[in-house]
């Protein structure tokens, strides 16, 4: 019996616990949970269309790309190239940052080292489109300066995000 429960891995157990949760509250007061999961579900709706976009570059990404290239450039011993790739592609990178979750959890899976993946989220805060916005509201030498420091402190976070997270 205790061999099984070992085998069940944590994913599942929080799922178990939430069903069972919501099979609780449901006793106390069922429009409450109704309407939970009607949120739920237009949520999904709503988002159903990212992922698919997200899992379609998946594939993309492994037909044509593909794990050796990749960890070319993103996995050990990869060096300016790696970084700058990183801080780009989280530059220019739009949408929902959970939306990138399954796509850098595939490359890291491929071999993309937990640093570049760190820089990558960190440089997700500077937004080309709203630059201009900045510059308007604070003057080109605030955005310059503040958008320096946040792609050095995005490399400063992965390196110990490597070096600890490892």
């Amino acid at each position: 019996m205790g061999l099984v429960f070992k085998k069940i891995e944590g994913k599942w157990i929080f799922l178990a616990a939430v069903l069972s949760l919501y099979l609780i509250l449901a006793f106390f007061n069922f429009a409450l949970i109704k309407d939970s999961v009607l949120f739920f579900l237009e949520l999904l709706l709503k988002i159903l269309p990212v992922f698919l976009t997200v899992f379609f570059l998946m594939f993309l990404m492994k037909m044509f790309i593909g794990p050796k290239k990749m960890i070319k450039y993103l996995g050990e011993g990869t060096g300016l190239k790696g970084w700058l790739i990183a801080i780009g592609g989280g530059i220019i990178s739009s949408g929902p940052i959970y939306m990138w979750y399954p796509l850098l959890a595939d490359m890291q899976a491929e071999g993309m080292k937990k640093s570049l993946i760190a820089a990558f989220i960190y440089n997700r805060a500077v937004k080309l489109p709203l630059l201009p916005l900045m510059v308007y509201y604070f003057g080109l030498p605030f955005t310059i300066t503040l958008t320096f420091y946040m792609i050095v402190f995005s490399v400063i976070s992965g390196i110990l995000v490597g070096r600890y997270a490892d």
